[in-house]
C-alpha cells in the first residue's frame, strides 16, 4: 500500500499519484510524505529509484529482508535512516522488531517498512490531521515527530519486560523449576536484542543533534536532543533489566543448589540412622547354633528397643546440631 499526503500553503492533498511526484519535487515547495507499506521490490525500485532517484545501496537496504543495523547515511540532498520499531507480546514473551527506512529530503519524507503495520507511522498519520505544527515546521520536524513516537513506543515494552523479569526473580526464589530458567534465559536474550538496537540508534540520533547535516535545521536539533535523552534513559533501563536478569539467574542457581543440599542432607541422615540399625540386625541375623540370645524370650523386643533408642538418639543429636 502507498499512502501519500502533500501540504502546500493552506491546502492538503492525500490523493497524490505517482505521476505527480516529479513535478512536486521539481517545484521544491510544500511538504510531501510518501509511506510505502509492504510493497514489492519492483514497486520500491520504481518509486525510490525511478521517481526519487535514491542511491541503489539505500534502495537495496530497503528491499533486504535481513536485519539491518540502525544507521544514518548522508547523500547530501537527502538523509537515509534505518530505525526499528518494537512489537512485544507479553503473553508469549516474544519480541519482534520491524525495520523502518526513512528518506529525509528538504521538502519530502519517504518511509518504507515491511512485515506488517508500523504503529509509529499510523499514529503520526492520524496526528497530522490535528496538529498543524507537524507539517508547518518542515520535513526535519516531521521526521523528528516520527522518531519521537517510534522511541516512545519502546517504554511500555520495556515496562512489560521489567515486570515479567521481576516476577521471574520471585519464581526463581520460590519455585526454581526448569521452566523458570528457560524464561530467564529467553528474557536475557531479548534484552541483548534490545541493546543491539538501542545502542546504534542512540548514536544515530546523537549525530542528528549536531551540526553534521545541513538538512537538520538548528531549531530542530533541540527536538532531536529530546529523543536522544529518551534513548539514553532507555539504554540505562535495559542495563538495569539485564542486571535483574543476571540476579534472577544467580538466585535460581543458588535456590537449586540449596534444594539439592537439603535433599542430600535428608538422604545422609536416613543413611546414617539405618547404618547402625543394619549392623544390629546383621548381628542378630547371623546363623549360629549357639547364639546366646537365640532362645531368650525378650531378645526380639529388646532388639527393637535398641533400634528405637539408636534412631531417636541420632535424630535428637542431628536436631541439636541444626542439621535439619
Amino acid at each position: 500500500m502507498i499512502r501519500t499526503v502533500f501540504f502546500h500553503n493552506e491546502s492538503t492533498r492525500d490523493d497524490i499519484g505517482l505521476d505527480e511526484f516529479e513535478g512536486i519535487l521539481n517545484k521544491r515547495e510544500g511538504l510531501l510524505w510518501v509511506s510505502l507499506e509492504d510493497e514489492t521490490d519492483e514497486t520500491l525500485q520504481h518509486v525510490l529509484g525511478d521517481l526519487f532517484q535514491f542511491h541503489p545501496l539505500a534502495i537495496e537496504d530497503c528491499q533486504s529482508n535481513g536485519y539491518q543495523t540502525p544507521k544514518v547515511d548522508d547523500f547530501r540532498s537527502y538523509l537515509f535512516l534505518i530505525m526499528h520499531a518494537l512489537i512485544y507480546d507479553s503473553t508469549t514473551q516474544q519480541l519482534e522488531t520491524r525495520e523502518l527506512d526513512i528518506f529525509l529530503g528538504e521538502h519530502y519524507l519517504v518511509t518504507t517498512h515491511q512485515g506488517g503495520t508500523m504503529p509509529a507511522v499510523d499514529t503520526l498519520w492520524s496526528l497530522m490531521e490535528r496538529d498543524e505544527r507537524l507539517h508547518q515546521n518542515g520535513a526535519d520536524f516531521l521526521c523528528h515527530a516520527l522518531l519521537d513516537i517510534l522511541i516512545d513506543d519502546y517504554t511500555p515494552v520495556l515496562d512489560q519486560i521489567e515486570d515479567t523479569m521481576e516476577l521471574m526473580e520471585d519464581n526463581a526464589l520460590d519455585n526454581p523449576k526448569r521452566q523458570v530458567l528457560d524464561e530467564i534465559i529467553h528474557l536475557k536474550h531479548t534484552m541483548m536484542t534490545l541493546r543491539r538496537i538501542v545502542s546504534p540508534e542512540r548514536e544515530v540520533i546523537l549525530r542528528l543533534t549536531r551540526n553534521e547535516f545541513s538538512l537538520i535545521s538548528p531549531a530542530c536539533q533541540i527536538y532531536f536532543r529530546d529523543v536522544y535523552d529518551h534513548l539514553v534513559r532507555l539504554h540505562d533501563l535495559i542495563d538495569g533489566i539485564r542486571d535483574i536478569a543476571g540476579g534472577a539467574l544467580e538466585i535460581y542457581l543458588n535456590s537449586t543448589s540449596l534444594r539439592l543440599n537439603e535433599v542430600m542432607k535428608a538422604l545422609t541422615i536416613v543413611s546414617t540412622i539405618f547404618l547402625p540399625l543394619s549392623f544390629v540386625a546383621g548381628v542378630y541375623g547371623m546363623n549360629f547354633k549357639h547364639l546366646p540370645e537365640l532362645n531368650w524370650w525378650f531378645g526380639y523386643p529388646l532388639v527393637w528397643l535398641v533400634f528405637v533408642l539408636i534412631a531417636g538418639g541420632m535424630l535428637t543429636f542431628f536436631r541439636r546440631r541444626g542439621w535439619f
